[in-house]
This record gives structure tokens, C-alpha cells and sequence, in this order.
């Protein structure tokens, strides 16, 4: 349960901590998307962050790919698409409380 509610803590600062930010891209919903990828590469620590980020996407996806299936998780392509929409630091603690539930029931 505390490990629950530390990832449950992790999800919630996450999704304050990415959307304060990416609130700044609401006033131009036409142009949200190719402003926000043009500003990702603006210089070396917005790529490095920005591809950090994508190959951490990637190994997470995979992991909850496998992972839901050996514990038969569902909705795992929610939390994929999630992470894709709103942020993977949101939806890996959020699929990690799932997997700890399907535990702690097994």
C-alpha cells in the first residue's frame, strides 16, 4: 500500500508539474503541437532532455507491454497512449500501482 501511494504521489506531481508547464502552449490550440515540437529542439538541453525522454518512453512501453501480459493487466494500450497524450511520468506510476494490485492479489 505505500508503495502505492508513493507512485500515486509521483503521478499526481507529475501531472501538476507537465501540464503547468504545457498550459502555455493552450493559447494557440491550432499551433500546440508544432509549436511545442519546435521548441523541444531549441538547444542542446531541450534535445537532450527531449531524447531522454523518448527512449525512456520506449523501454517503459515495452515493459508494461510485457509485463501486463505476464499478469494480465488490462488496458495496458491506455496507459501507452496516455503516456503519449499527457505524459509518461504520469501514466508509468499509474500502471506500476496496477502491476503492484495484480501482485499483491496473485
Amino acid at each position: 500500500r505505500i508503495l502505492c501511494a508513493v507512485y500515486a504521489l509521483i503521478a499526481a506531481a507529475a501531472l501538476i508539474a507537465t501540464w503547468s508547464q504545457n498550459v502555455a502552449y493552450l493559447h494557440h490550440p491550432a499551433g500546440f503541437l508544432g509549436s511545442f515540437l519546435q521548441d523541444l529542439t531549441v538547444n542542446a538541453a531541450a534535445r537532450s532532455i527531449s531524447i531522454d525522454i523518448v527512449l525512456f518512453f520506449l523501454a517503459a512501453a515495452i515493459f508494461m507491454v510485457l509485463e501486463a501480459r505476464k499478469h494480465a493487466i488490462p488496458y495496458v494500450w491506455a496507459y501507452i497512449v496516455g503516456g503519449m497524450l499527457i505524459a509518461i511520468s504520469v501514466t508509468f506510476p499509474l500502471f506500476l500501482i496496477a502491476r503492484e494490485r495484480k501482485l499483491a492479489a496473485e
